[in-house]
């Protein structure tokens, strides 16, 4: 590089803690990772993470989990599948599986 250029940044606390974790995992310092994002939009010329905007009932559902409201568990896969029963989306994922319990069209490994 020929010259460089100081970037400046707040972020909570939680959050850097964090992130540097998965840094360190990656064996990325947070000035490299920085460095890679600055570059990365560079070269695209556009943000290089895909982001979206939520609509209202995401956005609602987002805040009340974010709360611990209205929070629905599952001891398993089966009970979830149950749960959405009433709209028809257990018998859809249901329907994609077959008699010996494989989704359709996946590979199995037969010895």
């Amino acid at each position: 590089m020929s010259q460089s250029a100081v970037v400046h940044a707040r972020i909570d606390s939680a959050t850097k803690a964090a992130t540097e974790k998965v840094l360190d995992a990656l064996g990325m310092t947070p000035t490299e990772a920085i460095r890679l994002f600055y570059r990365q939009i560079a070269i695209r010329k556009s943000f290089p993470l895909e982001l979206h905007v939520p609509n209202k009932l995401t956005a609602s559902v987002l805040a009340k989990s974010e709360k611990n409201q209205e929070i629905e568990t599952f001891d398993t896969p089966a009970d979830l599948y149950a749960s959405w029963d009433k709209s028809g989306s257990a018998r859809l994922i249901n329907s994609r599986r077959t008699s010996n319990g494989n989704r359709k069209g996946a590979k199995t490994s037969e010895k």
